[in-house]
């Protein structure tokens, strides 16, 4: 049965008041869902089996997503008021609601990634040749999936074949040889930058939560310390805004994981500040008690770099005022790329959750946090992730991957067995209504479950797994200081 729109108007940006044309929202749930390769990404026995059963192409699964959309924007009376229609940021809350809401995780990222990229196309902090689109660079996806074959690691069936055989090892040499020669590419980027007319003063290393950038952090500025380079780094979350600014939501959480948790107007003045010569009264921060406890001066000389570990790095509000050729952005993300199963369907696993696992071990072990706990906040990891950090990648003069072949059987013997820390299924009783945590969930514990684990005596093993490896950071043994592991 149709629904039928009651909405006249939308209230566009410049406050114009336009006909409401339904049909721009069917098209922009369509070319979301196209642009992952179709809705059956999506399906999901249990939760959205039946709208694929009850409408069984493409198209009308996307009529019947709209049509939940105009729902809800039905629902608000003040939208049917024709001078006070609703506006097209409302209007496209309200499809990420409904794909949401029915389960399609997979097409609501790539709408919102494409969102809010356009946003910064809009905002002129991007140029057209820097928009990401949907945030999947398919191009490094399948370079590391061919790359990934060639070692016969390319599904799960293969990976757990070569961990079984005891040929890890030249994968785990050969996949970190290439991480390292990614951040040797860096470091020339750097120095080629380092007499310009335009000295270098910042260096930012950004990316999504759990993705390395501790590690690559260090070893990017060892590499440069050898050639003479200096710096200061600065700790960014002394400039988190006090608990009591941060409101609860009803299970007592709370979003640190938006670039509006950071006091980012103070930090942008103290960067400008650093960067003129001046000296700022750095804030110091106690996370044990929710607040900054004072303040310390800190200046950056003028043979130093600034030196800046953040999610929100790339965050254009941050660095306002600052002129782009005095800085070098570096982007790392988890980008493993591999097969579901024995590859016959042509699924592949979600590298995002990679980051998802290593967060819930790093959770447990070093923040008291359980990985209940972690996979309920997920969303808004994944809401700051789509907003702020995924859809400006393209400003990023270097990008490394951060994720490995090895990765998923280092981590399996943390999540297996008696002491496991992934959650029992009734552990989520009590929160029927996250279908975000319930569908993250089973695509992790089933992910867990296909993988094959490495033994103790090799998760022991630094001649097996490198200290300074950046899984190292989350199942421990790094021989690289990681200052939130303490």
């Amino acid at each position: 049965m149709a629904v039928q729109n009651l909405i006249v108007k939308v209230q566009k940006r410049n406050r114009a008041l336009v006909k409401f044309d339904v049909a721009r929202i069917w098209k922009a749930i369509f070319r979301a869902a196209e642009s992952i390769g179709g809705f059956h990404r999506d399906f999901l026995p249990g939760i959205n089996d039946s709208i694929f059963a009850t409408h069984q192409t493409d198209e009308s699964i996307a009529t019947f997503l709209a049509d939940a959309a105009i729902v809800c924007l039905n629902a608000d009376p003040h939208h049917l008021i024709s001078n006070f229609p609703p506006t097209i940021e409302t209007i496209q809350d309200e499809v990420l609601h409904a794909l949401r809401s029915y389960g399609f995780q997979n097409t609501a990222d790539a709408y919102e990634c494409y969102r809010w990229g356009r946003h910064w196309l809009r905002e002129g902090a991007l140029t057209p040749e820097q928009f990401v689109a949907n945030g999947f660079p398919h191009d490094r996806m399948w370079q590391t999936l061919e790359t990934n074959r060639k070692f016969g690691v390319d599904t799960v069936a293969s990976l757990n074949e070569t961990v079984r055989s005891g040929r890890m090892k030249e994968v785990i040499t050969e996949t970190l040889a290439a991480y390292e020669a990614s951040l040797d590419a860096a470091a020339q980027k750097v120095l080629a930058r380092r007499n310009q007319v335009d000295p270098l003063r910042m260096i930012w290393v950004s990316g999504p939560s759990s993705s390395g950038k501790t590690t690559t952090t260090v070893k990017l500025t060892q590499r440069l310390e050898q050639h003479g380079l200096k710096f200061l780094m600065l700790n960014l979350d002394d400039y988190f805004w006090s608990l009591v600014e941060h409101p609860t939501d009803w299970i007592n959480d709370r979003n640190f994981e938006t670039p509006e948790a950071l006091d980012f107007q103070l930090l942008n003045q103290h960067l400008r500040d650093l960067l003129e010569g001046r000296t700022i009264d750095k804030p110091i921060y106690s996370f044990k008690e929710g607040r900054r406890l004072g303040s310390k001066p800190v200046k950056l000389e003028r043979d130093q770099i600034l030196l800046l570990d953040c999610l929100h790095g790339f965050y254009p509000p941050i660095t306002e005022g600052i002129s782009a050729a005095a800085q070098f952005r570096l982007f790392i993300e988890t980008q493993n790329v591999l097969y579901e199963g024995d590859g016959s369907t042509k699924k592949l696993t979600h590298f995002t959750d990679v980051r998802l696992i290593r967060r819930m071990l790093r959770d447990s072990h070093h923040r008291n946090h359980s990985a209940l706990g972690t996979i309920l906040h997920w969303h808004y990891v994944r809401a700051g992730e789509l907003f702020s950090i995924i859809p400006l990648m393209g400003l990023a003069d270097h990008i490394v991957n951060g994720g490995f072949p090895f990765d998923l059987p280092a981590l399996k013997p943390f999540f297996n067995g008696e002491k496991s820390l992934l959650p029992q299924p009734e552990a989520f009783a009590n929160y029927a209504g996250f279908i975000d945590a319930r569908i993250r969930y089973e695509r992790v514990k089933s992910l867990l479950e296909a993988v094959e684990g490495f033994t103790p005596a090799q998760m022991a093993d630094t001649n097996f797994i490198p200290g300074d490896a950046v899984i190292r950071e989350f199942i421990g043994g790094s021989t690289i200081q990681i200052p939130h592991n303490e």
